[in-house]
């Protein structure tokens, strides 16, 4: 017979960058999710493991004076958000405790200063998206939103509070929406791209959409004044469906820059527009390119930064693994009038010094690579001679792996870090570090 889990009570002793509180009891380590530093609090053990376990918490006894009442009311249930609960101000010191812990604990370094943490609005910021979408008959509707925390389900919820509007508001109606159409039970997701010329709406359809589908999909973007484009198949299967014609760009700008970029329904761009603007505005401040300096840009996706750098130097070479992305690049640099700039694609992972591009000589690089890092190319980029590097980061633990390896191996110090608030009210942690040359 099954053991029933008593509650416990302990005091809660830190919390980690997921929102997660670590009790203080004896023996193996205790997660409490939910729970924040110096709470009391009642939980019950869920899961064990072997070196810790996850508890669920029960009862907050003496609350935290950074706790909150989350404002979404799905927060818990949807796997969305980890720290709505917690006020901002306090969500900021546990991201940048968890950048300084793997720093020390991983890269074995400190930077020489803390930069200030990029910040930006913390509601409806969210311009890029993956809605689930799932027929639930027992439920007698379908569900649109994100995945629930523990769960593979799609959560049951009517609005978002981090979505850009209005897509924000439209998680209800398109559930009613694709309550009537045919395909209701073969559209698995949902693209959004809040633009700042259009809201783009990818609907992937496993089976071909009927006539009286393709007619209340068009209804719908007209009601809602969005753009409605159908993938049946991979990203080069994408179509507009609604409105008819050909259609502008999707765009986003970076005004202190003048600068415009476009692109595709499901090209990748940061996700929080104003904490961009911010971020690449500091990146370009960093490293404090000369007007006759060359300067290397790694995983530069459409150009993001290649281009304002392009602004400041003599010039920029952007290198990326995706070939759609190089396209896009050089597209905007040409819109833009850019001529000091080029683009080439190749795989970041099967670098080294003497990789053509890399061993060209460049006064100072910035990179901004995906959460595995760049332990290929920062092994190879103390050949290129760069006086200095900024490394834009989306994962702490792997910058400080790079980090350690840029300070003992490659004969620079860390000068300065400092995290990049992009996700408010979720676990990840975006961080910047500036290296220079010893």
């Amino acid at each position: 017979m099954k053991r029933r889990r008593e509650p416990e009570t302990a005091g809660i002793l830190s919390v980690t960058h997921d929102g997660r509180g670590i009790a203080d009891v004896p023996g193996k380590k205790v997660f409490v999710a939910g729970a924040l530093a110096g709470e009391t609090v009642r939980f019950v053990r869920r899961k064990r493991r072997r070196n810790y376990d996850e508890a669920e918490l029960v009862e907050v006894l003496e609350p935290s004076a950074a706790r909150i009442e989350p404002r979404c009311a799905v927060f818990g249930r949807c796997g969305g958000c980890a720290l709505m609960h917690i006020s901002h101000r306090a969500q900021l010191e546990i991201k940048s405790q968890a950048l300084a812990d793997s720093l020390e604990r991983i890269g074995r370094v400190t930077p020489a200063r803390w930069l200030a943490p990029v910040s930006g609005p913390q509601w409806h910021y969210r311009r890029r998206a993956r809605l689930a979408v799932k027929d639930v008959p027992g439920k007698g509707r379908v569900l649109v939103g994100f995945r629930e925390r523990h769960a593979p389900f799609v959560t049951d919820m009517q609005r978002c509070e981090v979505l850009e509007l209005p897509a924000a508001t439209l998680i209800e109606p398109l559930s009613e929406l694709i309550g009537e159409l045919t395909i209701r039970a073969r559209i698995p997701q949902i693209e959004v791209a809040a633009a700042e010329n259009a809201l783009a709406l990818v609907f992937r359809v496993l089976d071909p959409p009927a006539g009286t589908d393709l007619e209340a999909l068009g209804r719908f973007g007209a009601e809602h004044g969005c753009r409605i484009y159908l993938q049946p198949g991979g990203n080069d299967s994408v179509a507009a469906l609604y409105p008819a014609g050909e259609l502008e760009p999707l765009s986003y700008t970076l005004p202190a820059f003048d600068l415009e970029y476009r692109f595709e329904p499901l090209g990748f761009i940061q996700v929080n527009a104003e904490v961009n603007r911010a971020l690449v505005t500091l990146a370009v401040e960093l490293l404090a390119p000369g007007p006759g300096d060359r300067v290397l840009d790694l995983y530069c996706g459409l150009g993001n930064f290649s281009l304002p750098l392009a602004r400041r130097a003599a010039e920029v070479l952007g290198v990326e693994g995706e070939d759609a992305l190089v396209a896009s690049a050089r597209a905007n640099a040409e819109a833009n009038g850019l001529d000091n700039v080029r683009f080439v694609a190749a795989d970041l992972t099967r670098v080294d010094s003497a990789t053509g591009w890399l061993a060209e000589g460049w006064d100072t690089v910035l990179l901004d690579p995906a959460r595995p890092g760049a332990a290929e190319v920062v092994a190879a980029l103390p050949a290129t001679g760069a006086r200095r590097i900024v490394y834009v980061s989306c994962h702490p633990g792997t910058l400080a792996r790079d980090a350690g390896r840029l300070v003992a191996d490659g004969g620079y110090g860390l000068s300065a870090a400092g995290i990049i608030d992009m996700f408010p009210h979720t676990a990840h942690v975006e961080s910047i570090a500036v290296f220079d040359k010893l």
